[in-house]
């Protein structure tokens, strides 16, 4: 049976287990937080974003989880500067266009500030720009797209934080902690 863990990714963690940077200043990676042998990261989340990452020992469930072929949501909550107007998030639940081209439909509005773990190191504040949250589900998982979308609509990207992937999600793991899932 397969092994399926549920981490709770740290901001500045790489989404592997070693890093091939220099010598002289080590990044934290996945090794620093799981000791499990054998699983591996089903899709990515950059170094600066944080939340859920889903780990497995089965490449066909990797597979399934990462490939956009296979349109497993993703949902994300994403802090950003300025204040979403209607228009911004009818692009989003469009599609916008980036370099790579048309992204898929998302369904995107506007929260309430989560209540979320506090992230080291904390994100700027400026008092004469305001911020809002967003709830962003995509199908796809491009480089660093949901940074690109809401920077495309206006609204750049202040904090990331992938909340689920399909029907996981990060509930009761808080920054740093994992818990294994299957088999249970």
């Amino acid at each position: 049976m397969a092994q399926v863990i549920l981490f709770n990714k740290p901001f500045g963690v790489l989404s592997q287990f070693t890093d091939k940077g220099t010598a002289d200043s080590p990044r934290a990676t996945l090794s620093d937080h799981i000791d499990v042998p054998g699983v591996y990261p089903a899709g990515r989340l950059d170094r600066d974003s944080e939340g859920l990452l889903v780990l497995t020992d089965d490449g066909r469930l990797q597979a399934r989880i990462a490939s956009p072929k296979y349109r497993k949501p993703k949902t994300y909550l994403v802090q950003v500067e300025g204040v979403p107007g209607t228009e911004a998030l009818d692009a989003l639940r469009r599609g916008v266009v980036l370099k790579d081209g048309l992204t898929r439909p998302a369904q995107a509005r506007q929260i309430d500030p989560p209540t979320l773990w506090p992230r080291d190191p904390p994100v700027r504040f400026r008092k004469t720009v305001p911020d809002a949250w967003l709830e962003l589900t995509i199908t796809e998982g491009r480089n660093r797209q949901v940074r690109r979308m809401v920077a495309h609509v206006g609204l750049p990207c202040l904090r990331l934080v992938r909340w689920s992937v399909g029907d996981w999600s990060l509930d009761g793991l808080d920054s740093g902690q994992w818990r294994k899932i299957w088999p249970g």
